[in-house]
């Protein structure tokens, strides 16, 4: 991948990355003398290297994309670390893991052609895994969609969001509108019944962008525009947790000390961060609850700053309008739903945790992708990078062989 090599030399971005890690961490152990923090300054960084510049030799890989992902999935690491060194080494393995499905699912695409037989058993097995939590599922904020398994909790509806992006993609390019929404209103259905509104939202989204883009239906989106409000509609009159959640949104102050505490203390920590931080090791953002899932950009906000947690919120778009770039170039439907999808459900779910950190939008149980804690999150986030990177594959390859075949056009 000569040609994708030279597009995308991420260089620029990738060293200095290994510089803010190495010295992030070597600050951490300057203030606790751990000599484990100077370990890891040691490890992140070279891992960071690795999956950066090695990486990509062995796979075919967009670098640029796959540079920022890492970068992010490395800010995780050192961010948790920083809360709580446990938590930080866990993620740091999940990482691992989710490099190993980042290049499974690269490989499904490469050879979808040969495995798209594989198609009505992926369904089945990711209706039947969303299905899971609905009978043994453990509630946790107000949504039953964790299940635990040899002591080990996931959130199968994040693991189905590879399959569903499959899926819905593989049926929309053959034009099989119905079986497509069949297949997302049972998934819609089953987060409904795991009360896991915020999920649910990133599926209907998704599923509706990809919809309209595979038909061009103007119809289909006032009816999915009206789905959605009478959606929410219901939620908020079914679900108390709902309710309280849009009554914190809408003054957090009433109850500071209650059901409003974790939105008070996130604008506190945001509003101490200030222009440039209070510097990593010396913030306050350890006191919100749930500040290593939900909250994490606020943590990220309060020790580096307002210039940095814009700075990641531009990775974000940048990594959009990278896939969105994939799905241009894209020679098939499939493949250009498949990026397209994959760019949509990151860029959404980011929007939707950031915004409920700043108070833009209510806030939903959701992930920050790559960042937040959490083995399934950052697995599954790593697969949809896997996706994209394996449509970015695809194109290469068209690519070279139009190359080819117009250069053997002027031999002759």
């Amino acid at each position: 991948m000569k040609g994708n090599a030279r597009s995308g030399d991420n260089r620029f971005l990738a060293l200095p990355g290994m510089v803010f890690l190495f010295l992030g961490f070597t600050l951490l152990g300057l203030k606790d003398l751990s000599p484990l923090s100077f370990v890891m300054a040691v490890l992140v960084p070279a891992c960071f290297f690795a999956s950066s510049f090695i990486l990509p030799r062995l796979i075919p890989a967009d670098r640029l994309l796959l540079t920022l992902a890492n970068f992010l999935c490395a800010l995780g690491v050192l961010v948790l670390y920083r809360i709580r060194p446990d938590r930080g080494l866990d993620q740091a393995l999940n990482y691992g893991a989710g490099l190993l499905g980042m290049v499974g699912c690269l490989l499904l695409v490469r050879f979808w052609h040969r495995l798209k037989w594989l198609l009505p058993f992926i369904a089945l097995g990711a209706l039947l895994l969303m299905a899971l939590p609905v009978f043994f599922g453990t509630e946790r904020n107000g949504a039953k969609a964790w299940i635990n398994v040899f002591g080990v909790g996931f959130q199968p509806s994040e693991i189905v969001k590879v399959a569903a992006l499959l899926v819905i993609s593989s049926l929309l390019s053959r034009r099989r509108v119905l079986p497509a929404l069949l297949f997302a209103g049972l998934c819609l259905g089953l987060l409904m019944l795991q009360k896991d509104l915020g999920t649910a939202l990133l599926y209907y989204a998704v599923t509706l962008i990809l919809v309209f883009s595979a038909t061009g239906s103007l119809t289909f989106l006032a009816l999915g525009a009206l789905g959605a409000g009478g959606g929410a509609v219901l939620g908020y009159s079914m679900f108390a947790h709902v309710k309280r959640r849009v009554a914190i949104w809408i003054d957090p102050w009433q109850d500071y000390q209650g059901a409003g505490y974790q939105v008070v203390q996130s604008l506190v920590a945001m509003a101490n961060g200030g222009l440039w931080g209070t510097g990593l090791g010396l913030g306050n953002a350890r006191v919100i609850p749930e500040v290593e899932t939900d909250f994490i950009f606020a943590a990220v906000f309060n020790e580096f700053g307002v210039i940095f947690g814009v700075g990641v919120v531009l990775i974000y778009l940048m990594i959009f309008l990278r896939g969105i770039g994939i799905a241009l170039r894209a020679q098939s439907r499939f493949h250009t739903l498949l990026a397209l999808g994959c760019s949509c459900f990151v860029a959404l779910q980011a929007f939707v945790i950031i915004g409920g950190n700043i108070k833009l939008i209510p806030l939903t149980g959701v992930t920050l992708p790559f960042v937040s804690y959490g083995g399934t999150s950052l697995v599954s986030s790593l697969c949809i990078m896997g996706l994209l990177q394996g449509v970015a594959h695809v194109n290469e390859r068209g690519l070279q062989e139009d190359q080819m075949i117009a250069m053997m056009g002027e031999d002759s």
